[in-house]
């Protein structure tokens, strides 16, 4: 007698982290894509307020899609010192909450303290009127679209450790520079590390540093009109503390008071439609983590959920699109792998198995476009994880489901491919009433021997 049938649910993957020019790459026989790996970090890098780890950017399925990937870890009242990068970035909150910063150069300054600040004494005495460009809330399960060139900031001011995900597009139209990924400061000493970094192996390195750090403390001083010894601060010579700070008393930012969903969600809950948005005013985040927002859901299964340019339109601009997935226990569905445990099988156009094993939390996947995947959670919990896409408006095709390519042919040409009754095919075609997810139950019928 034959055994349950487990494998539920197949994929063909988007263009999940590989751009136009990663395919480009691959013709030209520069992109080795017989065998894929789950990675891990390659190094990490220590600072005052917490610690970011990057995976090497130089393996061979990273430099075939074009992207880095780095992870930040910030303690409570930690600070993300400003900074701008040479490709577009997209951040996805694994843990906590915060606030953050955008600015984009030629944006007002929307954000205003009101005239009786200037009067008003607080614990350090004068209490200073502020103006700023507009500061927006986070939460887990969020994403943050942040355009190539704009500096950004984020602050933990929750209970607990903040955890953030980021794929940099170096790949994308708007890097002029090579595909080495760079984060340009504007504060402290990012090459200054607190301890020591752990390296596994000899990969490139993420490169920063302090862009103010190269010019002239004077003309530094003349340019902003301050002292040098501020010129100097500017510089970060004498910071020990690293990329990641912590603000002592906790950050203090204009910002409206968030309410009901919007605190619990981290922000706005409208939906727009884009014609209104403008860079300065355009929404950069979206959750995609919420239940009652998932594009597919099954009770027993899981949920999975989609960011593209229509739900979010700053994505056209950037050239990328996000999703996440929840797979309930033994349940079968592409990748940075944000809680539990399974399986993942990758097959490619000759019917060859690239990637075939154990996954889990931590890891990061890279499936190149149109490669068949099937996604299995363990027996011991949930498998979750999120989809950077290097494509605005990714999509995927189903092999088996409802609305699969089995399902969509005639049963006579599944009968006549496979070589089986038509009864059979007929089977084939409608043993599987869910779309995408599976609770990894046989359908009820014993196969022949």
């Amino acid at each position: 007698m034959a055994n349950n049938l487990k494998l539920l649910f197949l994929t063909l993957a988007p263009f999940l982290l590989f751009s136009s020019v990663a395919i480009e790459a691959a013709f030209q026989g520069r992109c080795n894509i017989n065998k894929i790996d789950a990675r891990e970090p390659s190094y990490t890098r220590e600072a005052e307020g917490g610690v970011s780890e990057f995976w090497d950017y130089n393996n061979d399925e990273f430099q075939c899609a074009g992207v880095s990937i780095h992870r930040h870890r910030l303690r409570q009242n930690a600070l993300m010192l400003p900074s701008y990068n040479n490709a577009p970035v997209l951040v996805y909150v694994v843990q906590g909450r915060g606030m953050f910063g955008l600015m984009i150069s030629g944006c007002p300054e929307t954000y205003e303290s009101p005239q009786e600040w200037e009067e008003s004494a607080g614990e350090g005495g004068k209490r200073f009127r502020d103006r700023h460009q507009k500061i927006g809330h986070f939460n887990e399960g969020d994403i943050i679209a942040i355009p190539a060139g704009a500096a950004h900031w984020a602050y933990n001011n929750g209970d607990q450790e903040l955890v953030l995900v980021a794929l940099q597009d170096n790949a994308n139209f708007a890097n002029q520079l090579d595909q080495n990924p760079r984060s340009f400061f504007l504060a402290g000493n990012p090459q200054r590390e607190q301890g020591q970094s752990v390296r596994r192996g000899r990969g490139g390195e993420h490169e920063f540093g302090n862009v103010f750090k190269g010019f002239e403390s004077r003309l530094l001083s003349e340019i902003f009109q301050v002292n040098e010894e501020t010129s100097r601060k500017l510089q970060g010579k004498d910071d020990n503390r690293g990329h990641l700070i912590i603000v002592e008393k906790s950050l203090q930012v204009l910002s409206p008071p968030l309410r009901g969903e919007e605190r619990e969600y981290g922000g706005r809950m409208d939906e727009t439609n884009g014609i209104e948005e403008t860079i300065c005013t355009a929404r950069v985040r979206e959750n995609i983590d919420r239940p009652s927002r998932a594009d597919v859901y099954n009770p027993r299964s899981g949920r999975y959920s989609t960011a593209n340019s229509f739900t979010l339109p700053i994505l056209r601009f950037i050239g990328l699109s996000a999703a996440r997935g929840v797979l309930h226990q033994n349940a079968i569905i592409i990748v940075y792998f944000t809680r539990g445990q399974g399986r993942t099988q990758v097959v490619n156009h000759r019917g060859e198995a690239v990637f075939d094993g154990e996954v889990r939390e931590g890891q990061v996947l890279v499936v190149p476009f149109n490669f068949a995947v099937v996604k299995k959670a363990s027996e011991q919990g949930n498998l979750e994880w999120v989809e950077f896409n290097t494509n605005h408006n990714a999509m995927i095709n189903t092999l088996s489901g409802r609305t699969s390519a089995i399902r969509a042919l005639p049963a006579d040409v599944v009968a006549a491919a496979y070589q089986i009754p038509r009864d059979e095919a007929q089977r084939l075609k409608f043993s599987r009433v869910s779309t995408l997810f599976s609770s990894g139950r046989s359908s009820g019928r014993k196969a022949s021997e």
